[in-house]
C-alpha cells in the first residue's frame, strides 16, 4: 500500500517552502552511496520547482543545515540516496553521523560490498535490523563497533560462525534479538561466545533454539552481570536449573519451549531474587506450578500464561489466582485489559485503553514502564504465534479482546511489536490460506475497534517495515466485504495503489496483494483504476521482472481480476499490461505468477465485442506460443487458466488459426485426454477451448484426426453442468463434419449425446446435443461411413440405423418439451402477432442468443428443413427460431446469411407443408417473422 503523500512544510523566516515527494527509482547498484538508492535529483534545477507565496523560485541549496538534516530525518534511506545526490553539501549532511543511528537493512539485498559501501557512515550507528543469513554475514563489514543492539529476522539458515563473529566485533552490544524464525543452526557454542565477547549485554532473546545448555547459561551469568532479560522462546531444551542462578533476570520467558521440568522450575525460579515477570506461555506448565511461583517468588509481578492448556482448562483456577498477593496472571480466559490495568494505582488506566493511558502519561515511573514494555513484546510474540497455529476454541477470545489488544499493541513506540501485531491481525483473521477464507467475526471485530482506519494510519508511515505489515492486515482483512467498503471509504485504494509503487519490495507486494483482494468487489475496479493502481500494478511486473514470485503473482492477480471489467480492461491494455503478462506467461517459471498470468489474459480477451484486447493479446509476440506451452505445465491451476485464455481468443478468427499454428490443437487435445480426474474448472476450460477452435473446418478435422472425440464425448458424460454443456457445444461443431460425425459414432458419442438431449438441466445443453445428433443424422454421414474414419479405412462395425433411430426420438422428445399444445393451437387458428409471441416466449431458450453460427452452419440447417424426415425440419425451423429472436446477440447476423441463403422461399414451403408438424410450421413461421422485423431494423 503506498502511503498518502504529504507535502512536507518547512519554514524559513517568515516563508513556508513546500518540499515536493518525488518518485523512488533506483539507481544502479554499483552507486557508491547506498546499495540500492535511487536517482539523483537536481532539485535546484528541477524545472518544475515550486515557487514562493510571492512568486520567487526556490534555492534550495540556500537552506540552513538543519533544515535539510531533519529532512534527511524523515525519509527512508532510498530518499536520502536520492537527496544526497543532488549536491556536494547535501551529500556531507546526508552523512551526518545522528541520521546514521539506526540502520534497517530488512528490504535490502544487503552482502559484504554493499556493507563496506555503507561502513564510511556508521561509526555512529547503534542499531541495526537485518534479515536473513547473508545480511548477518555482512555486518562486520559495517565496522560499526559502537553498535549496541541487533536483531535479525528469517535466521534460519545463520551459523555459530557467524554469530560468534558478530559478537566478537560488537563488544558494546546491550541487546541481542533473533527471531521469531527458529534459529535451527544456532547452538549452545555461539550463545556462550555472546557472553564472553559481550560482557555489556542487558537483552538476548532466541527463538527456536535446540538447546540451551547449563554452561551457556552460565557464561551469561558469569561475564554479563548487566543480563536482566532473556527470552528463549520455541526451544527445545533449554537447562532450567543454570536459569535459576541468573540473579540479575528482571524478565524471563520461555514462551513455546519444550521439555521444561515444571517441579524444578517452580523451585529455582520463584527464588531469583529480581524477577518481576515471566512468560510461560504455550507450553504445558502445570497449575501447581503456576501457583508456586505466584506465591514463592517475592519480586515477581506479572505471570504471563496465555494457551497453557493446563491452566486454562480450570477457569476457577485463573479466576481465583487473578490479583493473588498484587500479582498479575494472565490467560486467555482472563480479561488481560482489566488486569493490566489493576497493576497501577493510578485508577484512570483502566479498560480497554490502558496500554494508550500508559503510553501517554506524563508521570512517568521506570519499574512501571519497564513491566509494560517488556509486557508489550511477550504478548506481541505470543498472540501471533497463536495466531499462526490457529488452534480451535479460541473464537471468543478473539472477538471479545484479542483483536483489540493488537489494535492496541499496534500504537506501542516499540517497532518491532507494531509491525508483529500488524502481522498477527493479517494472520488471525484467516481461517484457510489456501482458499482465502477469513473470519467474518474477526475481520467485524478490528473494523469496530477502528482498525481500518489505524492500519491504514500505519501504512502511510515513512517506517517501509511498518507498511509492509500494514498492507499485509488490509490485504487479508479486505477479502470480507464490509471491511473492503471500509477500506475504500477512508482512501485506502489511493494509500495502496501508491505503496505498489515503493521500491521497497515487500512493501510494494503487499500492497499489491491488497489490491488484489479489493479489485475482487466490482464497485472498487473503478476506483483502483482512479487511483492509479492498473499503471502502478503493470510497472510492479516490469520493475521486479526477475523478482521473487510474491509481488509478480499479486501483481497479475489484480490486473486479472481488473481485466474482467471492460473498461479497466483497456486501462490495463494502454497501461501495457498485454506486454508484461505475456513476459510472465513466457518467462516467469513461478506457477503462482503463471496461473495468474495467464488468467489476466484470459480476462483481457474476453470482452472480444466490445474493445480489441482479444486481437492485441493474440498479436502480442509469444502470446499464442506461451499459452500454449503452459497447457502442458504439471500444476492444475496453470493448465486450467491456460485453456481458459485460448478459448476466449480462440473468438478471435486470426487467434483461431494461430493458435492451431501454434501446436494449439494437439496441446487442447492432449490436455483433453489427461484432464479426466481433474477439476470441474479444468474440465470445461479444456472443452471450450476445443469448441472455439473446433469453430474453423480445417481445425475440426484436425481435433478428429488427433483423437479429440473420445475425451468430449467423457466430459460429455460428467454431472457438472459447465463441463457437459462446454463439451456439448465442442461435438456439436465437431459433428458438422461427416468424418467427425462418423467418430462420434464409433466412440460411443450417440448415448452419451442422447442422454445430455433428454436429461441435462441446462437447456443449452440439452439444445447443443440435439443440434450434434442432427447434424450426424440428416444424411451426410452415409457416404464416409462406406470407407470408414481410421488409418486403415475400416470402419468399426457400429449400426447406423439403430443409432440414427435413437437419436430422432430424443430429438423429438426435446423439441416437444418445449410445445404448449394450446399456444401452437392458438397459433394456427390465428395469424395475430400475441399468438406468434406466445410461443416464442415459451420456446426461447436465453443462453442460446450467444451462438454464432457460420453461413455455411445456416446453409445446413435451411438444407434441413427440406429434409424427407418431419423430426429433423422441426429441428432445424426450432433452431433458426433461437437463432434469429430479436434482442439475440448475433440475430441480425443471422438473419443475413438467411436472407443470402434464400431462406425465405424454404421456410414459407415448410410453413406451408400440408404433412410438416404443427410444431414446424409454427416455428417457420417465427423465423419469417423475425426476419422481417430484422428487415425493418436494418433499413431503419
Amino acid at each position: 500500500m503506498s502511503r498518502r503523500v504529504r507535502r512536507k512544510v518547512a519554514k524559513k523566516g517568515k516563508e513556508k517552502l513546500l518540499l515536493p515527494s518525488y518518485p523512488e527509482l533506483i539507481l544502479d547498484e554499483n552507486d557508491a552511496d547506498f546499495p540500492h538508492s535511487i536517482l539523483p535529483i537536481n532539485l535546484a534545477a528541477n524545472s518544475a520547482a515550486p515557487t514562493s507565496p510571492i512568486g520567487v523560485a526556490v534555492d534550495w541549496t540556500t537552506l540552513p543545515d538543519d533544515t535539510v538534516i531533519q529532512l534527511f530525518a524523515l525519509l527512508n534511506y532510498r530518499d536520502r540516496a536520492s537527496l544526497s545526490s543532488s549536491c556536494r553539501t547535501w551529500r556531507n549532511l546526508g552523512s551526518t553521523p545522528c541520521l546514521w543511528e539506526s540502520l534497517d537493512l530488512r528490504a535490502h539485498r544487503c552482502d559484504a560490498s554493499s556493507a563496506v559501501s555503507l561502513s564510511s557512515r556508521c561509526s555512529n550507528l547503534r542499531r541495526v535490523r537485518f534479515l536473513g543469513a547473508d545480511s548477518a554475514d555482512a555486518i562486520i563489514y559495517l565496522k560499526a563497533k559502537g553498535l549496541r543492539e541487533i536483531s535479525g529476522e528469517y535466521c534460519r539458515k545463520m551459523t555459530d560462525a557467524t554469530l560468534s563473529v558478530i559478537a566478537a566485533r560488537h563488544e558494546m552490544l546491550e541487546c541481542l534479538q533473533l527471531g521469531p524464525d527458529f534459529c535451527e543452526r544456532i547452538s549452545s557454542d555461539a550463545i556462550r561466545a555472546v557472553a564472553i565477547c559481550c560482557p555489556k549485554l542487558r537483552r538476548l532473546r532466541l527463538s527456536g533454539v535446540r538447546e540451551i545448555d547449563s554452561d551457556s547459561i552460565n557464561a551469561l551469568a558469569k561475564n554479563c552481570v548487566n543480563l536482566c532479560d532473556i527470552g528463549f522462546m520455541d526451544c527445545l531444551k533449554v537447562d532450567e536449573t543454570a536459569l535459576g542462578n541468573m540473579g540479575s533476570l528482571r524478565f524471563l520467558s520461555v514462551a513455546g519451549t519444550s521439555n521444561l521440568k515444571w517441579g524444578l522450575v517452580s523451585h529455582l525460579w520463584s527464588k531469583l531474587p529480581n524477577l518481576v515477570g515471566l512468560d510461560v506461555s504455550r507450553t504445558d506448565i502445570s497449575p501447581t506450578a503456576v501457583s508456586r511461583m505466584m506465591l514463592s517468588c517475592q519480586s515477581l509481578k506479572v505471570l504471563c500464561a496465555l494457551n497453557c492448556t493446563n491452566v486454562e482448562e480450570d477457569a476457577n483456577f485463573v479466576t481465583s489466582s487473578h490479583g493473588n498477593k498484587g500479582k498479575l496472571l494472565l490467560s486467555l480466559l482472563s480479561d488481560i485489559f482489566k488486569g493490566v490495568g489493576s497493576l497501577f494505582v493510578d485508577n484512570s488506566m483502566k479498560g480497554r485503553n490502558v496500554f494508550l493511558d500508559w503510553r501517554d502519561t506524563e508521570k512517568k515511573d521506570q519499574k512501571w514502564d519497564d513491566i509494560m514494555t517488556w509486557l508489550e513484546w511477550v504478548l506481541s510474540y505470543s498472540l501471533l504465534r497463536i495466531a499462526e497455529s490457529n488452534p480451535p476454541g479460541l473464537d471468543n477470545f478473539w472477538v471479545s479482546q484479542g483483536a483489540t489488544l493488537l489494535l492496541s499493541l499496534m500504537q506501542s513506540s516499540q517497532e518491532d511489536v507494531q509491525e508483529r501485531a500488524a502481522t498477527g491481525l493479517a494472520t488471525f483473521v484467516v481461517i484457510d490460506d489456501e482458499n482465502t477464507s477469513i473470519d467474518g467475526q474477526r475481520a467485524e471485530a478490528v473494523m469496530r475497534g477502528g482498525g481500518v482506519q489505524l492500519l491504514l494510519h500505519l501504512a502511510s508511515s515513512w517506517r517501509e517495515g511498518l507498511q509492509a505489515e500494514s498492507a499485509k492486515a488490509i490485504a487479508n482483512l479486505s477479502v470480507n466485504a464490509n471491511v473492503a467498503k471500509a477500506v475504500a471509504d477512508e482512501g485506502g485504494i489511493t494509500i495502496l495503489a501508491n505503496l505498489a509503487k515503493s521500491m521497497n519490495r515487500l512493501v510494494a507486494e503487499e500492497a499489491a496483494g491488497g489490491l488484489w483482494n479489493l479489485s475482487v468487489g466490482e464497485e472498487h475496479k473503478g476506483a483502483i483504476a482512479e487511483a492509479g493502481g492498473v499503471k502502478a500494478l503493470v510497472d510492479l511486473i516490469f520493475k521486479w521482472s526477475t523478482g521473487g514470485d510474491g509481488v509478480l503473482e499479486r501483481a497479475a492477480g489484480a490486473l486479472a481480476n481488473l481485466a474482467a471489467d471492460d473498461k479497466c480492461s483497456m486501462e490495463v491494455a494502454v497501461a501495457g499490461g498485454v506486454h508484461a503478462l505475456v513476459m510472465l506467461a513466457r518467462n516467469c517459471k513461478f506457477e503462482g505468477v503463471q496461473e495468474q498470468a495467464a488468467r489476466a489474459l484470459a480476462n483481457l480477451a474476453a470482452h472480444g465485442d466490445s474493445n480489441s484486447n482479444n486481437s492485441a493479446v493474440g498479436q502480442e509476440a509469444g502470446a499464442l506460443e506461451a499459452l500454449v506451452q503452459l497447457t502442458h505445465s504439471p500444476h492444475e491451476g496453470v493448465r486450467q487458466e491456460s485453456a481458459g485464455a485460448l478459448w476466449n481468443l480462440s473468438f478471435d478468427d486470426r487467434n483461431r488459426e494461430s493458435i492451431a499454428a501454434a501446436g494449439g490443437v494437439e496441446a487442447l487435445v492432449a490436455l483433453a485426454q489427461s484432464c479426466s480426474n481433474a477439476s470441474p474448472g479444468l474440465q470445461e476450460r479444456a472443452a471450450g477451448a476445443l469448441w472455439g477452435l473446433s469453430v474453423s473446418e480445417a481445425n475440426s478435422i484436425a481435433i478428429g484426426r488427433e483423437g479429440g472425440v473420445a475425451p468430449l464425448i467423457a466430459l460429455a458424460r460428467s454431472e457438472a453442468e459447465d463441463v457437459h454443456e462446454t463439451a456439448a457445444g465442442a461435438l456439436w461443431n465437431l459433428a458438422f463434419n461427416p468424418g467427425n460425425a462418423l467418430r462420434i459414432v464409433e466412440e460411443g458419442g450417440v448415448p452419451a449425446l442422447v442422454h445430455l438431449c433428454s436429461s441435462s438441466v441446462s437447456k443449452m445443453a440439452r439444445f447443443m446435443a440435439a443440434l450434434a445428433l442432427a447434424y450426424m443424422f440428416d444424411g451426410r454421414i452415409g457416404e464416409v461411413a462406406l470407407t470408414g474414419t481410421s488409418s486403415e479405412g475400416v470402419s468399426k462395425c457400429v449400426s447406423l440405423d439403430g443409432a440414427r433411430r435413437m437419436a430422432l426420438k430424443h430429438i423429438e422428445a426435446f423439441v416437444l418439451t418445449f410445445s404448449d399444445p394450446q399456444a401452437f393451437a392458438a397459433a394456427a387458428a390465428s395469424s395475430a402477432p400475441a399468438a406468434l409471441a406466445q410461443v416464442t416466449e415459451a420456446a426461447r431458450i436465453q443462453e442460446a442468443g450467444h451462438l454464432r453460427c457460420s453461413g455455411a452452419e445456416i446453409g445446413r440447417f435451411v438444407a434441413m428443413l427440406r429434409n424427407p424426415s418431419s423430426i429433423l425440419k422441426t429441428c432445424a425451423a426450432f433452431a433458426l427460431l433461437q437463432f434469429t429472436i430479436p434482442g439475440g446477440r448475433h440475430a441480425i447476423h443471422h438473419a443475413n446469411l438467411l436472407q443470402n441463403a434464400g431462406a425465405p422461399r424454404v421456410l414459407r414451403a415448410a410453413a406451408a407443408a400440408a404433412t410438416a408438424p404443427l410444431e414446424a410450421k409454427i416455428f417457420a413461421r417465427i423465423v419469417l417473422r423475425n426476419l422481417e422485423h430484422h428487415l425493418v431494423e436494418i433499413s431503419i
